[in-house]
């Protein structure tokens, strides 16, 4: 299930995601607060420019030949996978896990 965010205007399409997962990973809620209001003033262009915010983002090509784009939240306790569409100025956000889920790569094959 894909939700979506607009990083073109202040406007968050879908801050459900963000709140639900907040509500599920109470220590990630203040890290998901500024993804969001990093999205809502950004305009990045590509990776480079995201990794002026996130210095340690990671472009993963996934089973599905998709490339994906891993955040490390709160320091290194959780990721949060996302699709950058530079070009449309969209960020999917994909999965939000532990690190320890995370670990096994069952997501790069549901992706």
């Amino acid at each position: 299930m894909l939700k979506w965010i607009h990083i073109v205007s202040v406007r968050i399409v879908t801050e459900a995601f963000l709140k639900r997962t907040s509500a599920k990973f109470p220590e990630a809620a203040g890290w998901l607060k500024n993804f969001q209001k990093h999205c809502q003033a950004a305009h990045w262009k590509n990776i480079v420019e995201l990794r002026y915010a996130y210095p340690h983002a990671d472009l993963v090509t996934v089973a599905s030949g998709r490339s994906v784009i891993v955040l490390n939240v709160s320091g290194n306790k959780y990721r949060m996978l996302i699709a950058a569409h530079f070009n449309r100025q969209t960020i999917y956000t994909l999965r939000f896990m532990t690190h320890a889920e995370y670990s096994k790569n069952n997501w790069k094959y549901d992706l």
